[in-house]
């Protein structure tokens, strides 16, 4: 009963106000895939090595790019759902074609553009230097696009093939909560490296 009236207050709320919605929703789950990263690395954390601990900045940052982002990919979602019609008529069977034309344009054309705003973007709000931004891009983007290109497809086509429009970005953010935990990690590991850069050259001056 409680996910029903969660369900139609959510689909009342796109309905009157889609942008402010799909950008709440967007960047809640956005900043839980990044609070689920933090917990991560704080339980594998070796016993010899302090723990980080949580860093509400950092979420923050998650947040702001799930809730700049997912008002785009909702408009995004409406492009594709109006070239590529699943059906012509309700009477008739889903088209695998278009469906495949779905799947393959978001993953050729969305993909590596929500990639390039999450490198940059990340960058800009760590206060980065254009040369460790151009290095996040160097180091970080074709891992993250062939990791990509191996586990949404098939997510991807699931939500295209299933989910009713207002509810595909809800979908691909709860299914994201997981793939920010990825990229939450990976360019964890990115800031590491560029700060342990920063301070070596810090020394030597």
């Amino acid at each position: 009963m409680a996910t029903l009236t969660i369900a139609r207050a959510y689909q009342h709320a796109y309905h009157t106000h889609p942008n402010y919605t799909l950008a709440v929703t967007g960047g809640t789950l956005n900043a839980l895939g990044d609070i689920v990263a933090q917990i991560s690395q704080n339980i594998l954390v070796k016993d010899h090595e302090p723990r980080p601990g949580w860093d509400p900045a950092r979420t923050l940052r998650f947040f702001c790019l799930g809730s700049g982002m997912s008002p785009l990919l909702g408009r995004w979602n409406l492009f594709l759902e109006r070239r590529f019609p699943l059906r012509a008529w309700r009477i008739q069977p889903i088209s695998f074609r278009a469906l495949s034309k779905r799947v393959a344009a978001d993953q050729l054309i969305m993909a590596p553009i929500g990639l390039v705003m999450f490198i940059g973007s990340m960058g800009v709000m760590e206060c980065r230097s254009p040369r460790q931004i151009h290095e996040k891009y160097t180091d970080m983007f074709t891992p993250a696009l062939l990791t990509n290109w191996k586990v949404w497809p098939i997510a991807q086509m699931i939500n295209f093939r299933y989910m009713p429009l207002p509810y595909r970005i809800p979908f691909q953010s709860a299914c994201g909560v997981f793939w920010t935990l990825y990229l939450s990690i990976l360019n964890a590991k990115e800031d590491e490296r560029q700060d342990r850069e920063a301070a070596l050259q810090a020394t030597v001056r």
